[in-house]
């Protein structure tokens, strides 16, 4: 569209945006996320600026294209591989892996932490995921405290000692932002050959739901752990569970102790 005013964007432009968005190869899904950013950007512009006209990309049709892709999750039996693997190797880059195996974090979340975050000196060592200038949270229950228990205590305790900066995993992050695709183009390259067809470094954090599940640990403590919303008023209030709790739940599912 290049440098338009808001007020001459119509219905035309946001339809060619939506081609455009076809064209590159995303999905109904995908596009319909972007769509979503950019009609709140616009409603904030139009808002702020006492605006008369209507968000352009409010009703925008979008068929159905592409095929979303499913991320399967790992079984045991692989993590027990990749995790001695990572612990034999020990670098960055599988320490940062193990790192994500027994907390189940979001590959960004691992990527942007710094030495502050992480309580290896606690009652029960755990790290602290919060907002930094250099790395947002995708969503408010982001914000959590995750017990550091089997391979990803390990790992922890390993970064620190290696990393000679703030950052735990200094090739991917530093005060100006963190670069969690670069991490994850590097990672899912070394897994390829290691994992089934069509796992990755995410699929790591959909195990963990799937290995907490398994031994019907409640789904709002799933939640506490890997920072998904829990659903209902309720629980957004109170301090949420204490550390032993999530502990307790978390040391039934390690593979390598």
């Amino acid at each position: 569209m290049g440098d338009a005013e808001l007020t001459v964007v119509g219905r035309t432009e946001a339809g060619k945006f939506r081609d455009y968005l076809i064209d590159r190869g995303l999905t109904t899904v995908s596009i319909k996320r972007v769509f979503s950013t950019v009609r709140a950007a616009f409603n904030l512009a139009i808002s702020e600026h006492g605006l008369d006209f209507h968000n352009p990309f409010s009703g925008t049709f979008i068929p159905e294209v592409g095929k979303k892709k499913t991320r399967p999750p790992i079984s045991p039996t692989y993590i027990r591989s990749i995790q001695r693997e990572c612990m034999a190797t020990n670098d960055e880059r599988r320490q940062l892996i193990a790192v994500i195996s027994d907390t189940g974090m979001r590959l960004a979340e691992a990527v942007g932490l710094v030495k502050s975050d992480i309580h290896l000196d606690a009652p029960i060592p755990y790290v602290s995921i919060q907002v930094h200038h250099w790395r947002p949270l995708k969503t408010p229950s982001s914000v959590r405290d995750v017990p550091l228990v089997g391979v990803s205590l390990w790992a922890t305790k390993q970064a620190m000692a290696y990393s000679r900066g703030d950052f735990l995993f200094p090739s991917y992050a530093n005060q100006n932002g963190t670069n969690a695709n670069s991490a994850s183009a590097a990672l899912n390259k070394w897994l390829r050959e290691r994992l089934p067809e069509g796992s990755v470094i995410h699929s790591f954090r959909h195990s963990m739901r799937d290995r907490l599940r398994a031994i019907e640990c409640p789904a709002d403590i799933v939640d506490a752990i890997g920072g998904w919303t829990t659903q209902g008023v309720g629980h957004a209030y109170g301090s949420g569970y204490p550390m032993d709790v999530k502990k307790r739940w978390l040391e039934k599912v390690v593979l390598i102790g």
